[in-house]
This record gives C-alpha cells, structure tokens and sequence, in this order.
C-alpha cells in the first residue's frame, strides 16, 4: 500500500489544478462552458485521470469568471414573451437612447431589461459568483446579474461572442459526459437554420454537496454568433445559499432569450475572432477507442456492459453489473512515465518478472455519496508504460453506493493492468 505516495500525488495534482484553472481562465471565452471533453493533453499525461475527472465541472466552470462585476437596479419591461424577440414589447426610445455610448456590459444588461420578464435586476451579494478582474478578449461581451420575480433570487449570466463555427472544439456544443458531470436533462442538437444549440439542467457542483442548481442555453449561429445564457437557482454561482426550488426560466425560455434577434446588433459590433492557434499534437499513446474495445475484451465473465466512454486518448471507462448492482470502472493508460517510478512505487511494490512494479489502493471513494468504496491497481512497467484502473461501487463516481463491493476484484484489476495487451 502507497498511501503516503498517494497523498503526495494528490497534493502535486491539485497545486497544479490551480495554476491551470487561473491559466485558463485567462485565455478561455466566456461563451461557454462545456469545454472539457478532449481536454486531456500531452502536460495533463501525468495526472492519473481517475483524480483528474474531477476537473470536468471545475474546468467548465472557469468559461463563466469574470461575470459577476456588472449590474443594474430597478425595474425591467412588463413583457412576459421570456425571450422572443417578436413576442416582447420595445423599451421607451429614452431608454434605448441611455444605452448609445455605454460599455458592452451595459448593453448587454439593456437588453436583457427589454427580453425579460417583469422582474429586478441587482448588484450580487458580496463575496458571491465568480472573482472579477479576469482579462476579457475583445470578441466577446458579458454581463451577470440577479433576477428577482419576487418568488428568490437568482444569479443569471449572458454571454456574447464571435467564434469560426468550424474551429469548435471536440466536446464543446455537445452534453457533458453524465458519469463525470451528471445532469437531470440535457439536449444538443442542429437547429433548421444551422445553429447549433445545447440546453441542460444540472447541478452547480457534481457531488450535490449543495442543491444549487445550473441551467443553461448555449447557441453558436452559422455566422459565428455565440450566445450563451446561464441561471441558477441561488443569488450567486457558488458562495450563496439556495433562494429557490429551481431557476426561474425554462428551458424553452432559455432557448428564445439565446435567440432573440436584439442580440444581433451587439454581436454584429464585436470584433471578428481571431485565428485560432495551432492545436498542440494528438497525445501520444494508445486512444480512448483501442482502450474501450481492449478494456471490455478484459472483463471477467458474468459482468455486463451497461455504459462505455472515453476520452480522445489514453482514458477509457465501463460501468458494469454482474446482477448485484452496478459498478464503475474506469482506465488510463500513459506512454513515458519513467519519472514517476521512483515517487509512487516505492521499495514495498510488488515486482514482477518482467520487471513492472505494481501498487494496490482500496478504501473509500474520493467524492460521491456515502459508503462509495474504491479498489485500484497501479503498474509501471521498466518503459515508464504506467496502467492504471480503478473500480467503484457505484455507477459513477458522483452518485452513493449501489452495491457493496466494486465489481471486479485487486486480483482481477491486477490482471487487468498487466495484460500484454496495453503494449506497444
């Protein structure tokens, strides 16, 4: 047992997690917020995914900071069309005329009073949502406010931007994957005129370690109009209590607020983007594909596959039920990891006659609900060949316990891990 070696691995990942989110940050659009899925890349190889799953939600999050600094008090239009630009009535030309001249936040929040229902747009509380002061790029405007209808304050966010609709990201537009980022409904698809559109409800944080709900519309136009609208059902993203059994728009007003024709000419004045750089290499090693399909070939008998995912390269997962319940297992296997031997496998690892080192962890879950349990199996091969997997008594690592027992055993996970299969 590495315990002391896994604390220590631990430690290294989240130090770095913290750097990278500020990184990000920086250089991310607020447009939206699903942007994890092919994420993994060639610097993140040394961070055993089964710890790295849980960047999924933090890692989407950061596509929202630098939302909370703007607002407006006082009343909103009496339209109840919730998005539709037809269906809305036109603010005074005074107020219109207040807007020329305003900074794109202002402008945004202009709008906003026009399409929403009557309701109080207002400052968030103190020490809610998300840090100010992160750079913006200039193809893009946002603005976050609380929504009051007099039934709980909400913190609600609109984004605008300007995107080459073919530069889209693998993983982006699309629905998060539910084992790692759960969601009560979630929908993608391509509208008649070409957009293409995501709507979900979720959770603010995957573990529901609080009930703050997160919805969301994400809308990317053929021309490259980015309109992302976010609520929750709390005055701010994180850091405030639940105000609300749920946010206060629906889905299907969510969806007519991303389309409504007087973002148009806010979107037409930001700048065109910018040509994306260079995308870094495919990560080397073995991809999410040949992983599944070797990792399911591996499976004891009496276990079947209700669920299967994976990412671009190197992480695979399974969830399986051998009729006793669920349980989810999951892989990473990661070329060139010689310089990790010495820090995780230390003297008491079991050797192996090929010379792989092998460790063995089981215990509690890292998150989930209560009485989650977790067998793993860590080898390191003389090449740096590091194969790591991992099983749970749960269908996901973000739900209580389904079962009492991970499904698959260390000596089955042992066997797993060492299979000439993961070579070459």
């Amino acid at each position: 047992m590495q315990e002391n070696s896994a604390e220590k691995d631990r430690d290294a990942f989240e130090g770095g997690l913290g750097a990278a989110m500020k990184e990000e940050a920086e250089a991310f659009s607020v447009a939206g917020r699903p942007l994890v899925d092919g994420g993994i890349t060639r610097g993140r190889r040394r961070m055993v995914l089964r710890r790295s799953a849980t960047v999924t939600g933090s890692v989407a999050a950061l596509a929202l900071i630098g939302l909370g600094g703007s607002y407006v008090t006082g009343g909103i239009g009496t339209s109840q069309g919730g998005g539709n630009g037809a269906a809305v009535g036109a603010r005074s030309s005074e107020k219109t005329g207040e807007a020329t001249g305003s900074s794109p936040e202002q402008q945004v929040i202009s709008t906003l009073e026009e399409l929403l229902p009557e309701a109080k747009l207002s400052k968030q509380p103190s020490g809610g949502g998300t840090p100010a002061g992160v750079r913006k790029r200039s193809s893009q405007s946002s603005a976050g406010v609380v929504y009051d209808d007099g039934h709980g304050k909400a913190a609600l966010s609109v984004s605008l931007g300007r995107q080459n609709p073919e530069e889209v990201a693998e993983g982006d537009l699309a629905c998060p994957d539910k084992n790692f980022t759960p969601f009560e409904t979630c929908s993608a698809t391509t509208l008649t005129d070409g957009s293409r559109l995501v709507l979900f409800k979720g959770w603010e944080y995957p573990d529901r370690r609080e009930e703050t709900r997160w919805w969301y519309a994400d809308l990317l136009t053929p021309e490259g109009y980015r309109i992302s609208v976010h609520e929750w059902n709390a005055p701010a993203e994180k850091g405030a209590g639940v105000s609300r059994p749920a946010p206060p728009l629906s889905l299907d007003r969510m969806k007519g607020l991303a389309q409504a024709e007087e973002w148009r000419p806010l979107l037409a004045s930001l700048p065109e983007p910018e040509a994306s750089a260079p995308r870094p290499p495919a990560p080397e090693g073995l991809s999410g594909d040949a992983i599944l399909s070797r990792l399911t070939e591996l499976l004891p008998e009496g276990l079947t596959v209700k669920e299967s995912g994976k990412q671009e390269a190197e992480y695979a997962y399974v969830v399986v039920d051998d009729g006793q319940g669920k349980s989810f297992v999951q892989i990473n296997v990661q070329p060139g990891m010689s310089d990790v031997a010495a820090t995780l496998f230390g003297s008491d690892a079991e050797v192996l006659d090929d010379g792989t080192k092998v460790v063995t962890h089981q215990g509690p879950g890292e998150k989930g609900g209560a009485g989650v349990k977790m067998k793993e199996v860590d080898t390191i091969r003389p090449d740096g060949l590091r194969v790591v997997i991992s099983a749970f008594n749960a269908a996901n690592q973000n739900e209580a316990a389904s079962r009492e027992e991970p499904a698959l055993t260390l000596d089955q996970l042992k066997k797993i891990a060492t299979s000439e299969v993961w070579v070459g």
